[in-house]
């Protein structure tokens, strides 16, 4: 393996482990009202992506008569993605 793709590999790695660290403390950490509802805002925008994701995964392997073969590291990757893109949003939109 190529020097080069481990070095992306691991950086990738550190960036998805950043994400999930950070999604943790900021679903933890105390603030105010705006901030608070920025937050909950994001995380009910994950979940709904999340939920609707695996539901097309379910109806998709079932018409296809397929086993469920669900990765958990990429699932909790694109769910550390998708709520720091809208707590991005909800922050810039609510003004915090």
């Amino acid at each position: 393996m190529p020097l080069q793709l481990i070095i992306f590999c691991v950086v990738v790695l550190g960036i998805f482990a950043a994400l999930d660290i950070g999604m943790i403390v900021s679903l933890v950490r105390p603030g105010d009202e705006r901030s608070q509802l920025a937050v909950w805002k994001a995380g009910c925008f994950t979940l709904l992506g999340m939920t609707g994701a695996a539901i097309l995964d379910v109806i998709a392997n079932f018409v296809r008569a397929q086993p469920m073969a669900v990765n958990p590291f990429v699932q909790l990757e694109v769910t550390a993605i998708l709520y720091f893109v809208a707590l991005l949003y909800y922050k810039i939109k609510l003004g915090g």
